[in-house]
């Protein structure tokens, strides 16, 4: 649960369309009125002890993630000043998603998810542990910062799709669709502390700390795992090897056209949407490591925002024109962000764009996660993940490299034209899911 948890964003429903089609082809029950989602309080999830305190522990470790994506980045721009290896920070933490993303969805189908899930901590708990103490004791280097990174990106990687996968094994059925969009709050409330906790950290005493305290934030998680008594009939998983399902996971995704689309629109938007955090360290440089952590408070202050007003915005816009305005909204803040001389400005310009980032991430992550049906997911989610956060690392390491060649304003500038470019992909490629139940994951012979 380290940097790899871009993806839980906060997700609305979706208009039903083709949902008998969809359901009759993955072999499901048809969806009828009365499995639609439950309509009640958005809240009513944190009711079920069991979902509350999962919830109470992610974002405790969410907090502490943030607050060590403050500390690697900062650090980092202590080390050097090029804008290359500042920008390589984002690259190594979703890097991973390239080696292991397909296995790990593929294991989360078909290993019990709960043992999963503790190894892929504990990981992340040592290399957390790890980094710190060599930071404090100053047996580190950009490169060191940059193995440590990814050596956390790999435990995050291996630890998404199964975590992603588990929500409709600790909450009711009823509330499945609200505790979905519960997670992404907590993430965004995790956004909108941890930066500002990590840059006065940061600032008081040293990276190192933050990444010590990360650490320390992942065992609510570990605790909850360990407890957590998963029913019974979930154990008897399919007999089938990793590769093979990896095979089944890659030729699902290519022939369904639900799942092409929404991979095609996220990686159009993820290239270029990754110029922004990955160059942020060095817009924020002048004015600290407290500045650098309220500059991403600020973006998770727009994203929380975004995530109230985005019921409204979708009851007036379509799915798509949603998508579209917030494409615009976030291009125009990428650009702005390079021009941005005041610090004040700046942090209005990260809060737009958190806005923006969230109404984006909030419509495809919920088709990710309605995208297939159970026996699917994790592989589905693999392969979603594998897109959003594969195009992230690779757009990092093409807009650090031309910060570096030409300039962080020019980077940010091309930029923000790759995603008004990308915008062609909407017309061919809507985003439409059907209602498929987020059931947990029912045994196959």
């Amino acid at each position: 649960m380290a940097s790899g948890r871009l993806g839980l964003l906060r997700p609305q429903l979706w208009k039903e369309r083709d949902s008998v089609s969809m359901a009759e082809s993955a072999n499901l029950p048809i969806p009828t009125t009365a499995s639609a989602p439950d309509s009640s309080s958005a809240w009513a999830p944190l009711g079920e002890p069991l979902f509350r305190s999962l919830w109470i522990a992610a974002v405790i470790s969410y907090t502490g993630t943030w607050m060590q994506n403050v500390g690697a980045g900062w650090l980092m721009t202590d080390l050097t000043t090029s804008p290359l290896m500042v920008s390589l920070v984002q690259a190594a933490a979703t890097l991973p998603v390239f080696l292991v993303i397909l296995p790990a969805g593929a294991l989360a189908d078909i290993v019990d998810r709960r043992r999963l899930l503790l190894i892929t901590q504990g990981w992340m708990v040592l290399a957390s542990a790890a980094l710190g103490i060599m930071t404090l004791t100053s047996c580190i280097g950009p490169w060191t910062v940059l193995l440590f990174t990814f050596l956390l990106g790999l435990g995050a990687v291996m630890n998404d799709p199964a975590w992603q996968a588990i929500t409709p094994e600790i909450v009711s059925p009823r509330q499945h669709a609200s505790a979905v969009a519960l997670n992404s709050v907590g993430f965004n409330v995790a956004r909108a502390i941890g930066p500002a906790l990590g840059g006065l950290v940061v600032a008081g005493f040293g990276s190192g700390t933050a990444f010590l305290l990360n650490a320390v934030s992942f065992f609510g998680v570990i605790f909850f795992l360990y407890h957590w008594k998963r029913p019974q009939d979930l154990y008897a998983m399919p007999k089938a090897r990793v590769l093979p399902s990896i095979l089944e996971g890659v030729k699902h995704a290519r022939d369904t056209s639900v799942v092409r689309a929404v991979l095609i629109r996220t990686g159009t938007f993820s290239i270029g949407a990754s110029s922004l955090l990955a160059l942020l360290p060095l817009l924020a440089h002048p004015h600290g490591p407290s500045g650098y952590g309220l500059l991403l408070g600020s973006f998770g202050l727009g994203a929380l925002a975004g995530a109230a007003v985005l019921p409204n915005l979708k009851r007036r816009l379509s799915v798509d024109g949603v998508v579209a305005f917030a494409i615009l909204v976030f291009a125009a803040m990428v650009l702005a962000a390079g021009q941005a001389e005041n610090f004040g400005v700046l942090c209005g310009v990260m809060f737009v764009a958190g806005t923006a980032w969230i109404a984006i991430l909030a419509c495809l992550n919920v088709a990710a996660q309605t995208m297939s049906p159970p026996h699917y997911r994790a592989r589905a989610l693999s392969c979603y993940l594998l897109v959003l956060q594969g195009g992230m690392a690779l757009g990092s390491a093409v807009w650090g490299t031309l910060a570096t060649r030409l300039s962080v304003p020019t980077s940010l500038a091309l930029a923000s034209l790759a995603l008004v470019v990308g915008m062609i992909a909407i017309p061919r490629h809507r985003l439409d899911a059907s209602h498929l139940a987020l059931a947990p994951s029912v045994v196959r012979d």
